[in-house]
């Protein structure tokens, strides 16, 4: 499923770049639209994430596009792996700026772990 943002002058840090942080948190909300549209009724919360390492500098302007697939079903959770890549703007070269997997967990109304009701894929396997 691919997502889109565009980096405007208030997601930059004092430096006149993206703040990592908004990054971050682009990841989640997309890691989670991408969990509750393939598991509709459920609740999730980040539980984790893997690898965080910023792969280069992104510049005001930027229009990123993010990747997610699920690569990881368990009973309670779901791991998402997400790619974030930028096209330069004069070049048109696009480079792969950023990825990780995030992994999020199935809750009730009391917080506590819900099983995942998955239809079409075995859970506790890796998704290819």
């Amino acid at each position: 499923m691919d997502h889109y943002k565009l980096v405007l002058p208030q997601h930059l840090n004092h430096y006149g770049y993206l703040f990592g942080g908004n990054l971050l948190q682009w990841i989640d909300e997309i890691g989670y639209i991408a969990a509750n549209l393939q598991f509709p009724g459920h609740e999730f919360v980040t539980i984790g994430l893997d690898n965080v390492v910023f792969k280069q500098s992104i510049k005001l302007g930027s229009i990123l596009k993010f990747e997610s697939k699920l690569i990881r079903l368990g009973n309670t959770s779901a791991t998402y792996n997400v790619k974030v890549s930028c096209e330069d703007r004069d070049t048109g070269c696009v480079a792969h700026v950023f990825e990780t997997n995030i992994t999020f967990v199935s809750i009730d109304k009391s917080g506590n772990k819900k099983p995942i009701n998955a239809s079409g894929a075995d859970q506790g396997t890796i998704i290819p």
